[in-house]
């Protein structure tokens, strides 16, 4: 059964499936399609029409978003229990964003017209999916408040404590953030350059708050990151 494929941990934190039993989770699965994809590859892209919203059932996905002038930034990472697309398929509108997979990745996608028939047979998904809808927009808001009234240090340190609270791994040195995750993607996340990222990562090393390698970040004093991300 479909169900088999998701880690336990995914489907106990999955919002999307939050309230529903088991077995009708089974259901809610086997109606849609289930997609498995190497890393670097495409779910969906930027400006095709949106025909499928996504549950991620292991691996991740990276959310782009490529600007006129050629330029990418990174929106967010969608990982294991986690729901993208819904507005877009709803609304019946293009996908704002590329989707990349991070990693092997397998996934489960509904239409339109099945997701409103899940709604129907089973009504706690019709809530779960308004809950899921709504922190995205709370996240995305305050992510764009940070860029316009924060210091890059500051969103720096709060962009690694989200992917870290949402992607952590706790080991004897730290917290890893459990997919690569370099420099560059880094400032693509933040606004900023990889010029900054690099000596503002370096500073903190130097600290003890991080360490850092080749597309790999370890969390040592999130206590400290956390209290440098507030305001004074």
């Amino acid at each position: 059964m479909i169900l088999n494929a998701i880690i336990e941990d995914s489907f106990g934190q999955s919002d999307f499936l939050s309230g529903i039993s088991e077995l009708h989770a089974i259901d809610i699965l086997n109606r849609g399609n289930r997609i498995r994809l190497k890393s670097g590859q495409i779910l969906f892209h930027q400006g095709d029409p949106a025909h499928k919203s996504f549950l991620v059932l292991n691996g991740r996905l990276k959310l782009i978003k490529l600007h006129e002038e050629g330029k990418e930034a990174i929106l967010r990472y969608i990982g294991p229990g986690e729901m993208t697309a819904i507005i877009s398929v709803f609304k019946e509108k293009e996908y704002p964003a590329t989707a990349e997979t991070i990693g092997v990745t397998e996934a489960v996608g509904w239409d339109k017209q099945t997701m409103v028939q899940l709604m129907l047979d089973y009504p706690p998904l019709a809530v779960n999916m308004l809950r899921c809808t709504i922190n995205r927009l709370d996240e995305l808001q305050s992510r764009y408040l940070e860029i316009c009234t924060e210091q890059v240090e500051q969103r720096i340190s709060r962009a690694l404590l989200r992917i870290m609270k949402q992607s952590g791994r706790r080991a004897e040195d730290g917290i890893h953030i459990d997919f690569p995750l370099s420099r560059q993607e880094l400032a693509d996340y933040t606004g900023t350059t990889v010029y900054t990222v690099s000596r503002i990562l370096s500073t903190w090393e130097k600290k003890g708050w991080i360490k850092s390698k080749r597309e790999q970040i370890i969390v040592c004093d999130p206590h400290s990151l956390v209290l440098f991300s507030e305001p004074p």
